[in-house]
């Protein structure tokens, strides 16, 4: 006698149910990705479309294809701008060995290691805005601090902020500060995570010091010191609140950076050239866009060498 034949249910039916373990991570992912989308990802390529326009932000749009650019070339304001933003560059990467050296420093033992730790992580939680008020009272030529210091010991004093040749320096000072406490805070976490028993063996070995340093504990703070870079350079390739609070772009227009020059062409002079302002911007995505390329083409080609 025939037995009725009755189909599995064991298995889940239908696509959700048998890929719901693939499809979880993702439907929590699904709101940030589309946030990202909508106001990071949206907007580069909407700047990209409004750098081939004459465009005031109100009215119609009139193409002009590569003008924009073209006058950038012949720009002496773009030009100051450029360099500014190269000396920031090249300044601000002084927080990484400095943000090092004070981890290096309070990841010791030592009596009163809690209070020292509390004054250098003060920097990175206070706002730009005081900073930059901080630092303009510190280099007061009149009441600040820093000609008091100079006054002190026999040196005459300096103003700072109105020197178009010391000014750039000045606030890119300022900036360090809180930079050196990020970079302190990215290495302290990355410290935590060093192999004890690799120091161990290298002390066994008689590393110490500097060669305990290069060839034990940076290589294990290579993810830190990544984060600190590709944090550092877009730090310095997008200051722009320091500027407006301390020198609002002068004296004389020698302390402006491409992002302060975007929202000065942008939004800030009669005409709002918006076209011309997406190409400012066009120009310090791409240069953002080298460096963080550089640094993951070399993170992937060190680990794939491992």
């Amino acid at each position: 006698m025939a037995t009725a034949t009755h189909p599995d249910t064991s298995q889940p039916t239908g696509f959700i149910r048998r890929n719901r373990q693939k499809l979880a991570p993702w439907l929590f992912l699904a709101p940030g990705l589309l946030f990202f989308l909508f106001y990071v990802i949206a907007p580069i390529f909407q700047s990209f479309q409004i750098s081939f326009y004459q465009w005031d932000g109100l009215g119609a749009k009139e193409w002009v294809g590569m003008q924009n650019y073209q006058e950038l070339v012949t720009d002496r304001a773009f030009e100051v701008s450029l360099w500014n933003n190269l000396k920031w560059l090249l300044m601000y990467l002084l927080a990484i060995p400095a943000g090092l050296g004070i981890a290096l420093f309070l990841n010791q033992t030592v009596t009163g290691i809690r209070l020292y730790k509390s004054l250098f992580f003060f920097p990175f939680v206070i706002s730009q805005v005081v900073v930059g008020l901080v630092f303009t009272w510190f280099y007061d030529p009149t009441f600040g601090l820093l000609n008091t210091i100079l006054e002190s010991v026999g040196l005459s004093p300096i103003n700072v902020l109105g020197d178009p040749k010391l000014a750039t320096y000045g606030i890119i000072a300022a900036g360090l500060w809180p930079q050196i406490a990020y970079c302190m805070i990215l290495y302290l976490t990355g410290l935590n995570a060093v192999d004890p028993e690799q120091i161990e063996a290298a002390r066994l070995d008689g590393a110490k010091g500097l060669r305990m340093l290069w060839h034990v504990v940076l290589p294990q703070l290579a993810p830190a010191t990544f984060i600190a870079f590709v944090v550092t350079i877009i730090g310095a390739l997008r200051s722009f609140d320091l500027i407006s609070i301390m020198t609002n772009g002068g004296p004389f227009g020698s302390t402006r950076v491409l992002s302060f020059y975007m929202f000065e062409k942008a939004l800030s002079e009669y005409g709002f050239r918006m076209g011309y302002g997406a190409a400012i911007s066009v120009v310090l995505f791409l240069i953002m866009l080298f460096f963080i390329a550089y640094f993951l083409w070399s993170m992937w080609r060190q680990e794939k060498g491992r």
